[in-house]
């Protein structure tokens, strides 16, 4: 065996070529953030979310037999007696919105209490000052803090899904029903948890922060009938005080696209709406309305399904509010 001639250059070692950069699963996502870590593993531990989620079930399930069997005694033979049966499909609709309907109004008022005393809590406990001097941004403990409150919501969601799938039983729902039902229980949940955040970030007190966010919540979901009062008290009069008959057309557009917006601003107004375009229009995106006016002109206005604008108004509400909590920590920590 020969040595190397003295001189000659040793070869460079090979780099390792570049590995791209490993996806993480949800569990690695959810357990990277400590403060997420933290809050699931505080939340869990305790008899506290046990007793939240019975008592979430339990209501569901009363609320819904209530409603089925209040549905199967006004039909006057019966389900199974007689020989007037009820529709099968109509009896799966009004169970399936059943479920989804009392999902919906207990994740507006169940969802923010989860985060209300997010940041609060720890001014009252007297731990924001270590917090803010350890490396966490502002930003992570944000996202922490809400993250856990979503995924113990979407545990809530995945809980009473056995109950949505009764429907499927019966028929008259599709899996594209089922799949916008869960995207707008989970937008709501988002904003209203966003809206948590932010008011326990903006409040000093945990009680403070507890009547700003569901002073929200009620404005948000109960001030939709004194909204659309105006707008339906405008409408009567213009018909038959004004021009005794239907408006002008633009004037009913007008009035069209204000009860479209306010109702795309509210969830359960969104939810009621959007079943009703799906029964009677059998689309879940776009739909038209015709309109007409005392000289018989005629015009179809395009309107989108409300579920579409709530889950775009709730998405942007709700990253908007998280980036306001964001700035208010940080100028805390200034």
């Amino acid at each position: 065996m020969t040595a190397p001639a003295s001189g000659s250059a040793a070869p460079a070692p090979v780099a390792p070529a570049a590995s791209a950069r490993p996806r993480r699963s949800l569990r690695e996502w959810l357990t990277g953030n400590p403060v997420t870590l933290k809050e699931l593993r505080g939340r869990m531990r305790g008899a506290r979310a046990f007793i939240v989620l019975i008592i979430y079930l339990l209501s569901l399930s009363v609320f819904v037999t209530l409603l089925y069997t209040l549905y199967i005694n006004s039909n006057s033979g019966g389900y199974y007696g007689g020989s007037t049966l009820p529709d099968r499909q109509v009896l799966g609709k009004f169970v399936f919105g059943s479920v989804v309907g009392t999902e919906l109004l207990l994740m507006c008022f169940i969802c923010p209490a989860f985060t209300v005393g997010a940041m609060s809590g720890e001014r009252e406990r007297q731990t924001m000052d270590l917090l803010r001097t350890t490396l966490l941004r502002a930003r992570t403990l944000v996202v922490g803090k809400l993250a856990s409150a979503l995924a113990f919501a979407a545990l809530l969601l995945v809980a009473a899904l056995p109950l949505q799938s009764l429907a499927f039983l019966l028929g008259g729902v599709a899996p594209e029903e089922v799949v916008i039902a869960n995207v707008l229980l989970l937008s709501t949940a988002f904003v209203y948890c966003a809206a948590g955040v932010y008011a326990s970030s903006i409040m000093r007190r945990t009680l403070g922060a507890t009547i700003l966010t569901y002073g929200f919540v009620l404005l948000d979901t109960l001030g939709l009938p004194i909204a659309l009062m105006p707008v339906a008290a405008l409408s009567s009069g213009l018909s038959y005080g004004v021009f005794l008959g239907p408006p002008p057309l633009w004037i009913q557009g007008v009035l069209l696209y204000t009860a479209g917006v306010l109702i795309s601003t509210n969830p359960l107004a969104t939810a009621v709406a959007t079943e009703v375009v799906l029964i009677s229009d059998q689309t879940l995106f776009t739909f038209s309305v015709p309109l007409s006016d005392v000289l018989g002109h005629t015009v179809n206005a395009p309107l989108v399904s409300p579920w579409l604008p709530w889950t775009l108004f709730s998405v942007l509400l709700g990253v908007l509010l998280i980036l306001l909590s964001v700035a208010v920590i940080r100028r805390g920590e200034r």
